[in-house]
């Protein structure tokens, strides 16, 4: 079995509100320590990342954070850097921002840095999240590319190993707003021990242990390959369009959530939250 984390994951579809109720953000500091809080923003995804790092440290010191610093680990050279893993072991919480999930694991994996991430939210109780790219990124198995709005086909998706975070899951982001449901189907017929997490723009899960609640705005789509029957993609063809049969879906907004190992979705009282 695998081990449960002690600290918890908060995993965000992208395009989370940054201007009105900030429901998403407001619960990460929340998650960190309020007032107490400490968030490092990690800005390896992006190619911009003084601008984003930027906007995000006001975004969070206008919702109450007190100290809120970024880390740019831009080249293999820079995981070297004893001050950046200083700055991340005092934190209380380190935030992925979008772009490339490529460029966080090609920089990151194997590095150390990743076995630090792993430490300090395993170990330590570090919330870790990430938004977008920084949502992908997350699980062991990655997606970093496929056909959005197509029907499941046959070798039609890239995937790679993510930092490892969240085992046994594979995470969509910008799902429905960008039409990923067939992407997503392809993954998990391709990898049917996984469970498929989509999760919608402006939403998100926290992840505690082996259940997730959803927060946010829109919704999860959440595929269970586990009861999959029947399924061409053994012998399909390339770019052939894939038969699944007896697929389990679920469609969670907030106030829902889920138990990873039960594969079972149950509801949640959020004002106890």
């Amino acid at each position: 079995m695998d081990e449960i984390n002690r600290g918890k994951l908060l995993i965000i579809g992208g395009a989370e509100d940054k201007k009105d109720k900030c429901i998403i953000l407001k619960e990460v500091i929340k998650l960190s320590g309020g007032e107490n809080s400490r968030i490092v923003i990690m800005t390896t995804a992006t190619e911009k990342p003084e601008e984003v790092g930027k906007n995000y440290v006001e975004i969070f010191k206008r919702l109450g954070a007190v100290t809120v610093e970024t880390v740019n680990i831009d080249s293999r050279d820079d995981v070297k850097n004893e001050i950046v893993k200083e700055r991340l072991r005092n934190s209380t919480c380190i935030f992925f921002t979008g772009g490339d999930q490529l460029r966080i694991t090609s920089i990151l994996g194997g590095s150390g840095i990743d076995k630090l991430l792993n430490e300090l939210n395993k170990r330590k109780g570090i919330l870790v999240v990430g938004t977008s790219a920084g949502a992908s990124v997350m699980s062991r198995t990655m997606i970093i590319g496929g056909n959005d709005e197509e029907s499941p086909r046959k070798c039609t998706i890239n995937m790679a190993p993510g930092l490892g975070l969240l085992n046994n899951v594979i995470i969509d982001q910008h799902f429905a707003q960008r039409g990923r449901i067939g992407r997503l189907l392809t993954a998990i017929a391709e990898n049917p021990e996984n469970l498929g997490v989509g999760i919608d723009e402006d939403t998100a899960i926290v992840v505690d242990g082996n259940k997730f609640r959803v927060i946010g705005s829109n919704a999860v789509t959440v595929v269970d390959g586990r009861t999959l029957k029947n399924t061409n993609v053994s012998e399909s063809s390339p770019d052939e369009i894939l038969s699944l049969t007896h697929v389990t879906l679920h469609i969670l907004p907030s106030g829902y959530g889920f138990d990873i190992m039960l594969r079972e979705p149950f509801k949640y009282n959020k004002e106890d939250k």
